[in-house]
């Protein structure tokens, strides 16, 4: 088994940070994307769409979705639970999931790849290339604002996003508010929810991996 990763990039973060909660070690190979690794035949091998991350298991099959990785050691490893134990909770846990990654993971992309001068006629992760469109980063960046007044408020009466329990939900939102203060826009400190949840959930030892 390999994990196909790259420290720099938010999507394999949140892969990193689910194994480390699980206590769960992979035998992980780095792609250099700076340098364009990912679009090398050897890496379209394994990735035809050139993206990380990518779980190679033992017998060849290759999974490229970052929540299909996690559900894979979930239900391998299911202790301690972070896509929820029962129905309820694991329908829960997916919508609020949807929200994340719609509202807060590609409104954060959208302003990021769109604005960076080093990703010209990159602005979508993939083989194509994709032409920047400036009023994508406005908007994205415009998104990922009320992404912080739904989280902050969100936050308000839970001590999680899920509710008492951390899961992957809290993992996509933190990769989702770092990577918005990485691309330089931060959450208001006045957004005293959000701050106090940020700082508990990026305390974890699993922030770090």
């Amino acid at each position: 088994m390999k994990f196909y990763d790259c420290t720099t990039a938010p999507s394999p973060r949140r892969v990193r940070i689910f194994l480390s909660e699980k206590g769960i070690s992979v035998p992980t190979v780095q792609v250099d994307l700076r340098d364009g690794e990912q679009f090398t035949p050897a890496f379209r091998a394994i990735n035809p769409d050139c993206t990380v991350p990518v779980l190679e298991l033992d017998n060849g099959t290759t999974i490229t979705d970052i929540l299909a990785i996690c559900r894979y050691f979930e239900e391998l490893n299911p202790d301690p639970p972070l896509m929820g134990q029962n129905a309820e909770e694991r329908a829960v846990i997916a919508s609020w999931l949807r929200r994340i990654e719609w509202d807060g993971c590609y409104a954060a992309m959208d302003m990021f790849r769109n604005s960076t001068p080093g990703l010209k006629g990159r602005a979508l992760p993939g083989p194509e290339p994709y032409e920047q469109i400036p009023a994508l980063a406005e908007r994205g960046r415009a998104r990922v604002q009320h992404f912080f007044a739904w989280l902050d408020a969100r936050l308000a009466d839970n001590e999680f996003i899920c509710g008492l329990r951390f899961t992957v939900a809290d993992i996509s939102a933190m990769v989702a508010v770092d990577f918005s203060g990485w691309a330089k826009l931060k959450a208001p400190e006045s957004m005293t929810h959000l701050q106090r949840w940020h700082a508990a959930v990026s305390a974890r030892p699993s922030a770090k991996a």
